[in-house]
């Protein structure tokens, strides 16, 4: 397997068209996508050209999140955009605010970000990552004739764990898991829960090269034979009647 990371030279701005972006980084590296190639896109410049970059001189927080920043030791305009952006806080301890977005994910300050924005701005996670993903991969089939399986990713802490990993928050053009349920491992057991998350250990073999400071939102992975299904991100967000912690 090979992974190969594309650089981008400016970043990217509203109304962006982001796959001819894409395309036109791959071709600035000397690079060029192959039939069953995997393409990880860093979700902040999707969100970027998805216009979801917000000036925090802008927002108004309410008597609620004034409250929660204080507590916690937060900026209350960025409580304010977790609240909109959240179903629900999961939560809130020890400065650390978790909460259910919108989308389903789990994840500190509802994927809200400071990092590689300009000013004093933050960006939010795309609308709909899966549709995102999507609109990505036709525009490159079409661009191109090659199609290839496209993965939004984000960088998420994890429960019971130390650091971050990046995770699959979108795709289009592949199924999210490898299942081994009723097969039979190499002594002949039959494997009753085995289910690979594929699309998040894709994700993850991105950030390898990606890094957050690199310039390298755009990571082409080559030589993993992943099912070319369709697919959704949604099917990763485990439900919570099967959830023992929520």
């Amino acid at each position: 397997m090979i992974i190969i990371p594309i650089r981008l030279k400016n970043d990217v701005h509203a109304n962006a068209d982001i796959a001819s972006l894409i395309l036109s980084s791959i071709k600035n590296e000397k690079q060029r996508l192959k039939k069953k190639d995997a393409l990880v896109v860093a979700h902040k410049i999707v969100s970027k050209a998805e216009g979801r970059v917000i000036d925090l001189p802008s927002v108004q927080p309410s008597k609620r999140a004034i409250k929660i920043a204080k507590k916690h030791g937060k900026d209350p305009r960025i409580v304010e955009l977790m609240l909109r952006e959240s179903r629900r806080i999961v939560k809130m301890e020890r400065g650390i605010i978790i909460t259910e977005t919108r989308h389903g994910l789990v994840c500190a300050n509802a994927g809200i970000d400071k990092s590689n924005v300009y000013g004093d701005s933050v960006t939010l996670l795309p609308v709909n990552p899966d549709r995102s993903a999507d609109k990505i991969r036709q525009t490159i089939r079409k661009q191109t004739g090659n199609d290839v399986a496209v993965i939004i990713s984000d960088t998420f802490g994890r429960p019971f764990r130390e650091g971050q990993v990046n995770v699959a928050i979108g795709i289009s053009g592949l199924k999210p898991f490898k299942d081994y349920r009723g097969s039979k491992d190499m002594f002949g057991k039959k494997l009753m829960v085995t289910k690979i998350a594929v699309a998040d250990e894709i994700a993850s073999a991105a950030e390898l090269v990606m890094g957050k400071v690199d310039r390298v939102p755009i990571v082409i992975i080559r030589g993993f034979m992943y099912d070319n299904k369709q697919g959704s991100a949604k099917e990763l967000i485990r439900k919570r009647e099967k959830d023992l912690f929520r």
